[in-house]
């Protein structure tokens, strides 16, 4: 037997095969001109962004570098949070919301904010490399700045539907006293704007299946949870005595003062009034109904949205913690280069008031047992297992995008 048998079944490749390089087969088009790279994002201008109070002082400090470049990369996503944001409100505020090809549009976008607003949550790690000695050696140099004079972040907390009667006075001023001319203009113009907590309360009252005189969801679901209430209470009495029978009938009568009160609009009204609550009494009913139904076809989509609006509350809530972690890791008890109270005004922003859909958060507050869920009938049914859409002449090339 001659030879190497898997030599002639898989041939090595010759010398000049070895020599020739497959990864230089291509062409640079950048050499025959046009747009290049660094044009394209004018990095000219964003890389020479960065000028040095210390510096300018006849004192340069190294980590002066670290903390601006960090701020503009956090304005730089600020930025982005905007388009996408700006982007799903003209969704909802056209109609287009109706077609329900364009839920997913509009989920991916806010699943997009959530994400970048990871990336800003964890952004801080980076800034907290600077120890306070580092940061005490250039802070006086920043003085009168300060971030709560981030025109951006407050169109965000604005857009998104941060009430303006929630908010925590900066120095006993109103926030947007604190801006002059132009982008005070902005922030009172987005003040009237309709908010993503207001576009998505008016979708979730027109929820298919709340209708009195169609599936009435609200309807079977009181009469259903009543009776389970019913039933549990007479199942414990019907136990003999002991020592957690009382304890098991104090359970019983919480839970039913916690589920009964649902179907209280006048207190439901009333926790509104108070800011406890942020959506309507029927746009509550809306977001209950996708809760228990998220597994119908047409319910899937609306369900990822309102856990994507939760995630964008919770980063939101972890950033501004973060945010006063670091303060207080950096300057104490100091007050703040824009002249607050620095550690202490930046602590009172991490209340429940600065969250605007809360209300999805106190969804499982109302959580029944799967059986008291009313089932669906078969109209209902087959509604909610075929998503809607419009004629493809529904969308002009803007709309498609």
């Amino acid at each position: 037997m001659s030879g190497c048998p898997f030599r002639e079944r898989y041939p090595f490749p010759s010398e000049a095969q070895e020599s020739y390089d497959t990864s230089q087969d291509g062409t640079n088009k950048a050499s025959k001109g046009g747009l290049i790279y660094g044009d394209y994002l004018q990095l000219d201008k964003i890389i020479n962004a960065q000028e040095l109070q210390s510096e300018k002082k006849g004192n340069k400090i190294h980590d002066e570098h670290l903390f601006i470049i960090t701020h503009q990369a956090y304005e730089l996503w600020f930025k982005q949070i905007l388009w996408e944001l700006d982007s799903v409100r003209e969704i909802f505020q056209n109609g287009q919301v109706r077609d329900e090809r364009n839920m997913l549009k509009v989920v991916s976008r806010i699943h997009r904010i959530a994400m970048i607003l990871k990336l800003l949550v964890d952004q801080f790690a980076v800034m907290e490399t600077m120890t306070a000695l580092d940061f005490f050696d250039f802070r006086n140099y920043l003085v009168p700045a300060s971030g709560f004079q981030s025109l951006q972040f407050r169109l965000l907390e604005n857009k998104i539907g941060v009430p303006e009667n929630l908010r925590v006075p900066y120095n006993r001023k109103h926030y947007r006293d604190n801006f002059k001319g132009k982008e005070n203009e902005l922030l009172l113009r987005s003040e009237l704007e309709p908010t993503l907590l207001l576009l998505v309360e008016q979708w979730l009252e027109r929820t298919p299946g709340l209708e009195p005189h169609g599936f009435d969801f609200w309807g079977k679901l009181k009469i259903n949870i009543d009776r389970g209430l019913r039933d549990e209470f007479t199942d414990i009495q019907s136990k003999p005595a002991f020592e957690e029978k009382e304890d098991m009938l104090l359970e019983l009568n919480r839970r039913k003062e916690v589920l009964t009160s649902m179907f209280d609009e006048k207190r439901h009204e009333h926790l509104l009034s108070k800011g406890e609550r942020r959506i309507s009494y029927k746009a509550l009913q809306g977001a209950l109904m996708i809760y228990f139904y998220r597994e119908e076809p047409r319910f899937q989509v609306p369900f990822q949205l309102l856990n994507s609006l939760m995630d964008i509350d919770a980063l939101m809530t972890k950033w501004r913690y973060n945010h006063v972690c670091m303060v207080q890791r950096m300057i104490g008890g100091k007050a703040g280069t824009g002249g607050s109270s620095g550690y202490q005004y930046l602590r009172s922003t991490m209340s429940d008031r600065y969250k605007v859909f809360v209300d999805l958060f106190n969804l499982a507050t109302f959580l029944v047992p799967r059986h008291w869920i009313p089932k669906l009938t078969s109209s209902i049914h087959k509604f909610l297992y075929t998503a809607e859409c419009c004629d493809s002449s529904y969308f002009s090339s803007e709309e498609s995008d």
